[in-house]
């Protein structure tokens, strides 16, 4: 026999957002900065916990509620093993001179003027190649982060730079996996959903841009500039540094424009990176273990303790020595918990209908195109906020809005635009998201650090409903039209 579920309603589904939203902030207010290191995972497990409670009122068995929290957990397991493989990679790129040697090169060519102009293309061009701002930031990003840090720039606004231009990248790619989802939701087809979405795109990263190069002008660049030197002899005191280095990110994001899975290619870098670590480094190595002489064993140990575990290399700079830095696999798993707990959170909340209901009522406070798009738009960021998953504010919003489009004679391209506009770059922007929790451990910044920054993926959800508002390129369909 089927069991009947009771419908929630909108302030019964309002309820667990609420009490999140209140132990989030009470975390910042008491915990500050370590609020992501266990504070917000128990926020989100008790607020789980009251969605579980509301669940069983509307006639969910404990079983209906784990199914959900299991289904919502596995699809984050894909996000969570590259973030563990991300951890191990960092540390065998330290110890191998990789990242060394990107901020050693990259002071000689950057300089303050235009670092955060720069930083932000190049990201946009690598995300481009390669689909994937997450492997952007896990490569590149790294090295811009030190590059920057060692120019005297603030780490917040260098991250606002490398994540503007990776979304950007990552939104506009063919290879990405958002880019190829949100127009599968909508009904469209890829390029015709990229040629769309560049209208709107466009004027986003070309305004973010001139704010980087505006910004760079007023960098106090004699300061920065006159650490220069200093920082790199630190580099050099303690690692060799050459050309050969590069060829581990070069493999990397060859192996990511091929399309190899994310995995084996993060792998191929971990495990390539460890031999030129054993090649060029066998000094770092040994300190890494204490070990007074390079043998097999201990070459075995220190590779294996850089993929796992903290790495500091100590130069006698305690700039450079914060560069010089990793924290292996063990440094993402207070990421991996918090991931784990936002699913737990999320699954329940999808499960037992509270996502949907809320943005089912959004859809009826839309009456024009503008504020059908706002409403979309809206739906796709309390996704992000409640399910903390890019891909959920993809699909649920896509499925709930596309026959609405449909019936006001909108094409499919402008729900498919909206949907990356807001759902895919907004993911970034929230700490306990998948996506913001990546970036932040990545890059070693805090979500609230970089989120002001972040130019492209703030001001993207607005451009796209600045264009719908005003009736720019909103192309109709005619209603009898048989789409699929």
């Amino acid at each position: 026999m089927d069991k009947t579920y009771k419908q929630p309603s909108l302030i019964l589904s309002l309820i667990p957002i609420f009490f999140l939203v209140i132990l989030l902030a009470s975390n910042v207010y008491v915990f500050s900065d370590n609020a992501s290191y266990g504070p917000n995972q128990m926020a989100l497990i008790f607020a789980a916990a009251l969605a579980g409670v509301i669940s069983i009122k509307l006639n969910y068995s404990w079983e209906d509620i784990l199914d959900g929290i299991v289904s919502s957990i596995s699809s984050a397991m894909g996000a969570i093993l590259i973030l563990l493989m991300i951890g191990s990679l960092a540390g065998t790129w330290l110890i191998s001179g990789v990242v060394p040697a990107m901020i050693y090169y990259g002071l000689e060519i950057l300089n303050p003027t235009i670092f955060l102009f720069a930083a932000c293309i190049v990201s946009a061009v690598v995300s481009l190649a390669t689909g994937s701002s997450w492997s952007t930031s896990a490569t590149i990003g790294i090295a811009l982060m030190g590059i920057g840090q060692a120019l005297g720039i603030h780490q917040g606004v260098i991250a606002g730079a490398v994540i503007s231009g990776a979304y950007f990248g990552d939104k506009m790619s063919p290879l990405s996996d958002t880019t190829n989802l949100a127009p599968a939701m909508a009904g469209t087809d890829l390029f015709t959903h990229i040629r769309y979405m560049a209208l709107t795109t466009g004027p986003s990263i070309i305004i973010t841009l001139i704010i980087f190069l505006i910004w760079g002008f007023n960098i106090e660049g004699d300061t920065a500039l006159g650490t220069v030197s200093e920082v790199q002899s630190a580099i050099a005191s303690k690692f060799e540094i050459n050309l050969f280095l590069f060829i581990v990110p070069a493999v990397v994001i060859f192996l990511i424009i091929k399309k190899i899975p994310a995995l084996p290619a993060l792998l191929i870098g971990t495990l390539l990176a460890a031999i030129f670590a054993l090649i060029f480094q066998p000094q770092i190595v040994m300190s890494v273990t204490d070990a007074k002489t390079f043998d097999l064993v201990s070459a075995y140990e220190g590779i294996v303790k850089a993929m796992f575990t903290a790495v500091n290399i100590e130069t006698g700079d305690k700039m450079v020595d914060t560069l010089l830095s990793s924290s292996g696999m063990e440094g993402m798993l207070p990421t991996v918990w918090l991931i784990v707990c936002a699913m737990i959170f999320g699954g329940i909340m999808e499960r037992n209908g509270m996502l949907k209901r809320l943005a089912q009522s959004i859809i009826k406070l839309a009456h024009s195109t503008g504020s059908l798009v706002a409403s979309t738009a809206g739906t796709c960021i309390t996704f992000n906020l409640t399910a903390s998953d890019q891909y959920i504010a993809i699909v649920v919003p896509g499925r709930m809005f596309r026959q609405e489009y449909e019936d006001r004679g909108l094409a499919p391209e402008n729900l498919s635009r909206t949907l990356e506009d807001s759902g895919t770059v907004t993911s970034v922007l929230i700490p306990w998201n998948t996506c913001g929790a990546y970036q932040s451990s990545v890059l070693g910044v805090a979500t609230t650090a970089y989120l002001p920054y972040c130019f492209f993926n703030i001001m993207s959800p607005f451009m796209t409903i600045l264009f719908a508002s005003a009736n720019i390129k909103i192309r109709k369909v005619d209603q009898t039209e048989k789409r699929i």
